[in-house]
């Protein structure tokens, strides 16, 4: 059975046992809290081992043929270009196609919500630097600092490195073997996942105040995902063809969904780009590790989108160029700076914007609380989407992607 299959099976299981559970038991949310941090552990069980040394022996590679700094910047230019394309359209739709307003609904205390970006930076570079490599599998960027210096200090001299290159690529390979397992079984992880992803959908659904907000994002979303950004795939030369490449991406976009969460979904993906798309571990890892730290556009556009929705919702004086343009630039930045949330990116964006625009907005955000997870999830969505077609995209032009039968796709 091909992977995407017995996700999406287990996900469809997920969301018909969810429908027939009440939604304000509070002792099945609580099961289901717990239930749902076990899954996302096993989802994220391989990450860092295999992230770390794909990502080395790929700079060790890329070092070696003189393209390491071709494909970052090639990786950046994509990373920049998708995240203005997509929040831009995102917001130009929810102004074409306002959602109704949402009524201003008492909520708890305020939350402290931040980017936390000066204690990112100040975690790159740990006291020791092998500390990164027994976080908790949730901020990831220092893992991948680590693997650039011990990428590129394997090029000192082949006398004293081969045997470190030689292991650091059969772990390489080891753990990828196991990260494949894993994806073998997320079928049966997704029934939990979508279960509570249903019993809260259901819950929300009920209160009847955000129905427009909801359609206009899963619409948009599936337009966006499945219709506009393949269709970038035909500027591509040689050509491609893009309705294959999604077919390809089903099984990483069926996974970000429902567990909203990028880290948990990186596994997946990493090996869907590999053996659907023919794209060699010196690309794909590079790739890929750029755009799941960097490249959150789906997530900043979301939080846009919401944004809009609930400065309506606040005032009726409306919203002027300016703030289309402030809202813009905001989420435009944010959408480089959520790699210390692969899985709220898209809700801890929407509380930044509210703090950042400030005037009585700042706790404006929990009015739509309740629909934090389905943010969570149509951004994460976006943000795999973005970045499976972006490691097919770079890979090809590159010269480091080889023809894949889709017979033979997993």
């Amino acid at each position: 059975m091909k992977v995407w299959v017995k996700l999406l099976a287990g996900s469809i299981l997920g969301l018909l046992i969810g429908t027939f559970l009440p939604t304000n038991n509070q002792a099945l949310t609580a099961a289901f809290v717990w239930l749902e941090k076990l899954a996302l552990g096993i989802g994220r069980y391989a990450v860092i081992p295999i992230l770390f040394f794909s990502l080395t022996i790929a700079i060790y590679e890329l070092r070696q043929d003189g393209q390491f700094w071709r494909m970052a910047l090639r990786n950046f230019a994509v990373i920049a270009g998708a995240a203005l394309f997509v929040i831009l359209s995102g917001i130009l739709v929810t102004l074409f196609f306002p959602p109704a307003r949402i009524p201003i609904l008492i909520e708890e205390q305020m939350e402290a919500v931040s980017l936390h970006t000066a204690d990112n930076i100040l975690g790159i570079f740990p006291g020791n630097m092998f500390s990164v490599l027994v976080g908790d599998g949730v901020y990831l960027f220092p893992v991948c600092v680590l693997a650039f210096f011990l990428g590129m200090g394997l090029s000192y001299d082949r006398n004293y490195t081969k045997p470190v290159i030689a292991m650091v690529d059969s772990l390489s390979r080891i753990f990828y073997h196991i990260a494949s397992f894993f994806s073998e079984v997320l079928g049966f992880v997704l029934i939990v996942l979508a279960a509570f992803w249903a019993v809260r959908f259901h819950g929300v659904l009920k209160a009847d105040v955000f129905r427009d907000l909801i359609t206009l994002l899963g619409v948009f979303s599936v337009v966006l995902g499945f219709g506009i950004l393949p269709l970038f795939l035909y500027f591509l030369k040689p050509k491609a063809n893009p309705w294959v490449i999604l077919y390809g991406s089903l099984g990483p976009a069926v996974a970000a969904f429902f567990s909203g969460d990028i880290n948990f979904s990186l596994p997946v993906l990493l090996r869907h780009t590999k053996e659907n798309f023919g794209a060699r571990r010196r690309s794909n890892a590079v790739t890929l590790t750029l755009f799941s730290t960097f490249s959150r556009a789906g997530s900043a556009m979301v939080a846009a989108a919401a944004f809009i929705v609930i400065i309506k919702s606040y005032s009726s004086l409306g919203i002027t160029a300016g703030d289309v343009f402030a809202i813009g630039i905001r989420a435009f930045a944010i959408s480089f700076l959520l790699a210390r949330h692969p899985g709220d990116g898209a809700y801890t964006a929407l509380a930044v914007l509210c703090a950042g625009y400030g005037r009585g907005f700042e706790a404006g955000y929990l009015i739509l609380k309740p629909l934090a997870f389905y943010l969570i999830a149509v951004g994460t969505f976006l943000d795999v989407m973005i970045a499976s077609f972006a490691s097919y995209a770079v890979a090809r032009i590159s010269g480091f992607q080889e023809e894949k039968s889709v017979r033979h796709f997993i």
